[in-house]
């Protein structure tokens, strides 16, 4: 029962909190982000989305090497494209990584293989964000962050749910998959790399929605809130990206001495922006080809590897 209550009430919060951004700031704060996109920013969006899109897809490429499965670029490109689009327009906004990664796992022969690569690639795109956003806060804290202390309460929290069995289990799992796919000599660069890469094409994105929507304030004071917008993103309760970051711009803003319209059209800018950035996705939708659906024969190499690994 709690599973198919959950997404509708993650949907309901969201729209709960859109709606009281509406009834506090305006409708034209919402309208003035859509108004703010041309045909200049459209094709800023497709640009980045195509570049940040590349180096995610060569990220999993990488960890699903690194576990022993095949990933050629082209499927991973094409399925990370798909991926994006059903996020961004199915109200779980995971649905599309969860796709890809079944997808993977079937054409792989190997389906829990195929999840922890999509849960291992996203992890790292998370820890390369949250690595930005330490650094970011830490050089220009504009808007003040106890950083000690709330990392003092994640490891905490962290720390006790290690003593839960189930979760042990699965954190040893994890890890014992970083440090296959991830924490190698071969991966590490890699994943660091496209990771960074990518946390910069966000960025780059949301500047381009910052000022299409008006916002005339210094890069030294929105790079910061941008940053910590990518990461409330994060949070489980929103629709397409839609909802807490909406509401944490319109406040960060308003904390920063700037207009909480302007933050409230920023964000609904850049939403619009990262649709028309997944747009491409349609393409591999309509053609319905990605990878096929055929098992893929792993490597011998690979295939050597997965039969020792199992008579340990």
């Amino acid at each position: 029962m709690s599973r198919r209550i959950w997404p509708w009430l993650r949907a309901l919060v969201a729209a709960a909190i859109l709606a009281v951004l509406a009834w506090r700031l305006g409708t034209d704060a919402f309208l003035n982000g859509l108004r703010a996109i041309g045909p200049r920013t459209a094709l800023a969006a497709l640009g980045i989305g195509l570049a940040t899109t590349a180096f995610s897809a060569w990220r999993w490429c990488v960890v699903a090497r690194g576990l022993g499965l095949r990933l050629p670029l082209r499927v991973a490109l094409a399925d990370y494209y798909r991926a994006l689009l059903l996020n961004a327009v199915l109200p779980a906004g995971v649905l599309g990584d969860v796709h890809r990664a079944v997808s993977h796992g079937n054409r792989s022969g190997d389906l829990g293989g195929g999840v922890r690569a999509v849960l291992l690639e996203r992890f790292a795109g998370q820890l390369a964000l949250l690595a930005v956003g330490a650094v970011v806060l830490v050089i220009d804290p504009v808007v003040p962050v106890p950083l000690v202390p709330a990392l003092l309460v994640i490891g905490a929290l962290a720390g006790s749910a290690l003593l839960i069995p189930a979760v042990r289990r699965a954190a040893v799992t994890f890890w014992r998959d970083a440090r296959r796919g991830v924490l190698t000599r071969r991966a590490v660069t890699p994943v660091a790399v496209s990771s960074l890469a990518t946390v910069a094409g966000h960025l780059a994105l949301f500047l381009v929605a910052a000022r299409a929507s008006g916002a005339e304030a210094p890069l030294g004071v929105l790079l910061p809130l941008l940053v910590l917008a990518l990461l409330v993103m994060a949070l489980p309760i929103n629709v397409g990206g839609f909802g807490p970051r909406e509401a944490f711009l319109a406040l960060a803003f308003a904390a920063t001495g700037l207009d909480p319209a302007q933050g409230l059209a920023t964000s609904v800018t850049y939403g619009a922006l990262t649709l028309i950035a997944a747009l491409p996705g349609v393409l591999v939708l309509v053609s319905g080809r990605s990878g096929g659906t055929a098992p893929e024969a792993p490597p011998p190499a690979d295939r050597e590897e997965r039969r020792t690994g199992s008579h340990r």
